[in-house]
């Protein structure tokens, strides 16, 4: 397997604000969507259930969980090299993440308060849950000298349009795929203690638990719109979705590898672990999953990794751009053909399999 280069210093926007990373397809990305179409939604089918959703919100379980203790309260210039490196990039990613959850729930919570009062409330409250997220993680950064500018990142980074159809589906995944990540580190972690370098760690079992709830109400509003699981076209939509987050799961994991070997996780299990649960836990949600236990799944999956890397190489080179785009065209099609094949994998009919104990 292609091995990623080491990372350069953090370039500076100013003293102590990091320039945030480049947009990129694997990068997080900031939404906007069709307001007036959520507003329009009718959720009366799944009314009992979102109510029971909402109510979970409103309890706010994590309202004194975000405090820092005095374990911060230290140098950690012992966290260097790749490891320092590695972390930080996490960090960022983790932070841009859900402060572009925050914006795209207060937004819509705002669009929705004289039309949908209940969603709009649970769009506030999930809101609230991502700020206190991105805030921690940008505190966390800052024990390593840097920090974001989040208020400026909202001025000048690019937002992409998602039908809100697809928002349910992709937010759906987002936060389920987050509450694996966090309690398969959280579990690891509780037996191998000696890992654990950093105190941000020890917040992950609580955290996913935002991340599940969260979950859960879009699961409950896919659930009210019939279109979105009970056609042809929602099947084949759910499998997109899936494919596209696990795909993208797997690369990112890839490319810090040496972040899950510091705190003591093989990355191609990890990311195995993550991608089956989070396979297994859409069942309950979306029309079809995918056949994470297909021999062909994940090693397809991880030769796009292979490819990924080899277009990092090339952007790495010194090579004009002109030639760069041209190397680069025959490795965004064996990335397409690969993950169609995955695409084009006999998939599981979750409906038929809904209801089984898993």
């Amino acid at each position: 397997m292609v091995s990623i280069q080491s990372r350069p210093e953090p370039e500076l926007l100013r003293d102590g604000i990091k320039v945030p990373v480049k947009e990129t397809l694997l990068t997080p990305r900031f939404y906007t969507t069709d307001y007036d179409a959520v507003a329009k939604m009718d959720v009366s089918s799944q009314q009992a259930e979102l109510e029971a959703v909402v109510e979970e919100l409103r309890t706010d379980y994590n309202r004194y969980h975000y405090k820092r203790d005095d374990e911060f309260l230290q140098s950690w210039e012992h966290i260097d090299g790749e490891t320092r490196a590695t972390f930080i990039d996490f960090l960022e990613r983790s932070c841009t993440s859900e402060f572009s959850g925050f914006l795209l729930f207060k937004e819509l919570s705002r669009q929705l308060s004289d039309r949908s009062p209940l969603l709009a409330e649970a769009f506030n409250l999930m809101a609230r849950d991502e700020a206190r997220h991105a805030g921690f993680l940008n505190k966390a950064m800052k024990d390593f000298h840097l920090s974001l500018d989040l208020v400026n990142m909202t001025k000048k980074r690019s937002y992409t349009f998602f039908k809100p159809e697809w928002v349910i589906y992709s937010v759906y995944l987002s936060e389920k795929i987050g509450y694996w990540r966090y309690i398969l580190v959280h579990y690891h972690l509780q037996k191998h203690p000696e890992n654990q370098f950093y105190p941000l760690f020890k917040y992950f079992e609580s955290w996913c638990q935002d991340e599940n709830r969260h979950g859960d109400f879009f699961k409950v509003l896919l659930r009210s719109q019939p279109a979105l699981w009970g056609t042809w076209k929602a099947k084949l939509w759910a499998r997109f979705f899936l494919l596209t987050v696990f795909a993208t799961h797997t690369i990112t994991v890839f490319e810090r590898a040496d972040f899950y070997k510091s705190i003591g996780l093989d990355a191609r299990e990890y990311n195995k672990q993550v991608v089956i649960n989070t396979n297994n836990t859409a069942i309950s949600a979306f029309p079809a999953v995918l056949d994470t236990s297909h021999p062909e799944f994940f090693p397809r999956l991880e030769k796009c990794v292979d490819y990924n890397f080899k277009l990092m190489a090339i952007d790495n080179s010194d090579r004009p751009q002109w030639i760069k785009k041209l190397q680069k065209i025959p490795l965004f099609i064996a990335i397409f053909w690969q993950l169609l094949l995955v695409y084009l994998l006999k998939p599981i009919d979750a409906e038929s399999q809904r209801g089984k104990v898993r």
